[in-house]
């Protein structure tokens, strides 16, 4: 059975990138939504939230949602 929640190393793994980039995300208050859990204070992340920001950044971003794509707008008339 796989947690709900996952460690920030855990997290990296699962999102394919460094944990020194989810430090640094999280000192900065970026990336994906994190707390602290427990009497030590671990950072956590839930993997519903993980998958909920991985379609967040594939939305906001124009080559993944034709909406936003450059390509499907009028071009601009210089004036």
């Amino acid at each position: 059975m796989e947690s709900r929640f996952l460690s920030l190393g855990a997290a990296a793994r699962y999102l394919g990138m460094s944990p020194n980039t989810l430090y640094v995300w999280r000192h900065r208050r970026q990336g994906p939504p994190s707390f602290r859990m427990g009497p030590r204070g671990r950072v956590m992340y839930r993997r519903e939230f993980l998958d909920a920001w991985i379609r967040e950044q594939e939305s906001n971003d124009s080559r993944s949602n034709a909406a936003l794509s450059p390509l499907h707008s009028l071009p601009r008339v210089r004036t």
